[in-house]
């Protein structure tokens, strides 16, 4: 059985942030990319396409059912070849120091509802967090079934509407709370909620994530793509 379509999380996969890693990559001497495991979650066949257009010589895969899978789409792949190329550079999975890399995956959710929390009140289960003063909380799509993983709860934040708030309590199977940080917040349901990754504030919140979980970001991006809903875009 799926994840219900309501609980669901999105990968956005930019085309272009990943040929222009690929490039660079290339530039650099870079001669083989690791596309396995669904090229981290971004999925093979976009990323394929991608880093081959931006001049890497090759690409290395899991195995012939995948190189077999590419070579139907005109496409060259190898199950032996030994990756030189750097899976976090390739896919923007950490930012330059100056911020302008982009991540090639954005990870969002949706605001499900919201509800004002008094002062003193808690949120999920083991009441993790109680609140500091009189605050609005929305409930939001992603959870551990998701690789929204659990040591998140009180330790990351997310992105609403351009503005940063923190995830509280304990991260559930398929939701998360987020406060909203004021009694007077508004915050629509269906908004789009970005856990990590895009050009807004969110874009370095997957070092976030490593430092809270003591996963690499490699980890942890491929397995939010295998668990998300994966859009492709520019």
């Amino acid at each position: 059985m799926g994840i219900p379509r309501s609980t669901a999380t999105r990968a956005m996969i930019s085309r272009s942030a990943l040929t222009a890693h690929a490039r660079a990559c290339a530039a650099d001497g870079g001669r083989v990319a690791d596309l396995r495991r669904d090229a981290y979650g971004h999925g093979l066949l976009v990323a394929a396409r991608a880093v081959l257009a931006a001049g890497v010589e090759e690409i290395r895969v899991d195995g012939p059912d995948q190189v077999a899978m590419l070579r139907d789409q005109g496409l060259t792949a190898n199950a032996t070849a030994v990756p030189d190329i750097d899976p976090v550079a390739l896919y923007g999975m950490r930012p330059d120091a100056d911020g302008v890399k982009r991540p090639a995956m954005r990870l969002t959710g949706h605001v499900m509802s919201t509800k004002p929390l008094r002062r003193g009140e808690a949120v999920s289960y083991g009441y993790t967090h109680r609140a500091e003063r009189d605050t609005t909380v929305a409930l939001i799509t992603g959870g551990y079934a998701q690789a929204v993983v659990r040591a998140l709860g009180n330790r990351a934040h997310v992105e609403l509407r351009g503005q940063v708030h923190p995830i509280v309590g304990r991260v559930a199977m398929d939701v998360c709370v987020v406060d909203l940080q004021s009694s007077d917040a508004v915050a629509d349901e269906g908004d789009e909620v970005t856990y990590f990754g895009g050009s807004g504030p969110a874009r370095a919140f997957l070092g976030e994530w490593a430092d809270a979980t003591g996963f690499t970001p490699e980890e942890l991006v491929c397995a939010a793509g295998l668990h998300a809903t994966r859009v492709e875009g520019d």
